[in-house]
């Protein structure tokens, strides 16, 4: 099983909404989290000011104590998918193997800047310049502890660890304790359902982040996600309730598919992947339903389920299954 090259996504919803018709769509096609962070507001001057040192400063000390990183090692950037877009062109290499199968656009930003990308099926297979491994794993939850980065670490030249969905799991990041050849990715839109702030970071050593950060630009990062990232990052309270709730919601979502017959495969606190005989026959029941769902062109029988939002977000996902026809 291969997919390097292929880079479909989720979130197309527009295109969901013109297929089958139908409104009020659910769109569970994303790992985004469906009960976002309750945004207060935020000031004018985030919106009319271009972002100040001392303002991205702050955003930098909220995500240093959040993800026990030193404020050196980290630099916000315009979303988790900007560092994969830029990491390929500052990093020194010219062969890649990434752990797959996996997230897309590792392996085909990497081909594009020029990189050899093998995907291997085994972590103990990883080799080369530069080896990446997304933790945990998108789309089948597959997870490896803080021990087995290290190890890879040791055997290759550079290692990039994505932890897009480790909000919910700090007991897998490397964050806090990474060794000197491993950058880390950590996406916020994702845990925090805000993905239209386009805000994740990246921590790893001083002199890459350097180079990363002249790619970048200048202003890469938005007022209003600096204001409410450095919010939501402090606020332990909502960060423990959220955990709560994705834990329980996602078993529920678990038990509602096994009684329509669906064998479940792996998954995470914000998404749940399932086998089902014919996975675009699946989608295509929901999508009859207005709820749009995420499959896969290198595998006929996986489909994957953001975790709903609420109560009725799952009898509608049970109606559709019970349905008829």
């Amino acid at each position: 099983m291969t997919i390097l090259g292929k880079r479909d996504h989720g979130g197309d919803i527009d295109r969901a909404a013109r297929e089958f018709g139908g409104a009020a769509w659910i769109d569970l096609s994303t790992g985004i989290n469906r009960r976002p962070y309750p945004v207060p507001g935020f000031s004018s001057h985030s919106l009319t000011a271009l972002p100040m040192r001392t303002d991205e400063a702050g955003l930098i000390k909220a995500a240093s104590r959040f993800f026990g990183a030193p404020t050196d090692q980290i630099l916000p950037v315009a979303g988790a998918s900007a560092a994969i877009q830029l990491l390929p062109h500052v990093l020194r290499g010219k062969t890649a193997t990434c752990l797959g199968p996996t997230y897309n656009e590792h392996a085909a930003s990497l081909r594009a800047a020029g990189w050899q990308v093998e995907e291997r099926q085994d972590a103990g297979l990883l080799a080369g310049d530069l080896a990446v491994v997304v933790n945990p794993n998108n789309p089948d939850g597959r997870n490896l502890s803080p021990q087995q980065i290290t190890e890879i670490a040791a055997r290759v030249g550079h290692l990039v660890v994505d932890e897009s969905f480790a909000d919910a799991r700090p007991d897998l990041s490397v964050a806090a304790r990474r060794p000197e050849n491993v950058t880390v990715l950590r996406s916020f839109g994702k845990f925090w359902g805000l993905a239209g702030l386009r805000l994740g970071f990246v921590i790893g050593a001083p002199e890459l982040l350097a180079r990363l950060a002249e790619r970048a630009g200048p202003w890469s990062v938005s007022g209003p996600a600096i204001e409410i990232g450095t919010l939501a990052l402090a606020d332990q309270n909502w960060r423990e309730a959220t955990v709560t709730w994705l834990a329980e919601a996602s078993l529920h979502l678990d038990r509602i598919v096994a009684a329509a017959g669906w064998q479940f495969v792996g998954g995470t606190h914000l998404f749940r992947l399932y086998e089902t005989p014919d996975a675009e026959a699946a989608r295509d029941r929901l999508a009859r339903a207005a709820i749009w769902s995420r499959i896969f062109p290198w595998h006929p029988r996986w489909i994957r389920l953001g975790i709903p939002a609420d109560r009725q977000e799952f009898d509608r996902i049970e109606a559709a299954l019970t349905a008829p026809g």
